[in-house]
């Protein structure tokens, strides 16, 4: 098995490449050991010294490191993990993950369906390929909600990005569109 590896716009956070399908259409992402619970790769990678956070996308893992952690030290023993982990067919997440609710006035249904079709078709995509993935959390007076994860939570530019990227994006084809904001969850 060859693994690929890439680095992202976030220096602390680097993308795996397995080869192979890892969630699917699906996200998951751990911020802790404890998070990490229903996930046996999640909880494998947390089991490396320094390794503060898991997201596991599409094709693709990505890994954060702490800050005393140097990625010539950790990458091979995170490489050996996934290996490991695939090699043995393992599965990658147990049972359903809990989905956080959308704050979203049913009467903005119309509206928010034309925010998540640009998010899934022209941001994502985007944000999946530097290791991360954005979720749409609400829409309330003209604000929408976004949370970031994966490479982009605590990426230095993720600001800049949602600001400046999809912030426009949303307000330039969604007129009703005000602002875009970032939440923890």
């Amino acid at each position: 098995m060859f693994i690929e590896t890439e680095s992202t716009p976030n220096p602390a956070t680097l993308k795996f490449l397995p080869g192979r399908d890892v969630m699917g259409a699906a996200t998951a992402d751990f911020a802790s050991v404890e998070a990490a619970g229903r996930s046996p790769l999640a909880t494998a990678l947390f089991a490396l010294p320094g390794v503060t956070r898991v997201f596991l996308g599409g094709d693709f893992v990505t890994v954060t490191k702490t800050d005393d952690a140097s990625w010539q030290a950790l990458k091979p023993q995170v490489l050996g993990t996934i290996m490991d982990h695939f090699v043995a067919g393992r599965p990658v997440v147990e049972g359903a993950g809990a989905e956080a609710d959308e704050d979203v006035d049913p009467a903005d249904a119309e509206v928010v369906a034309q925010i998540k079709e640009l998010l899934d078709n022209r941001v994502r995509p985007a944000v999946a390929g530097d290791g991360g993935d954005i979720v749409f959390r609400g829409y309330r007076d003209g604000v929408v909600k976004l949370h970031m994860q994966g490479a982009c939570s605590g990426c230095p530019s993720s600001s800049a990005t949602l600001k400046h990227g999809i912030e426009n994006l949303l307000r330039h084809y969604v007129p009703e569109v005000r602002a875009v904001e970032q939440v923890a969850r």
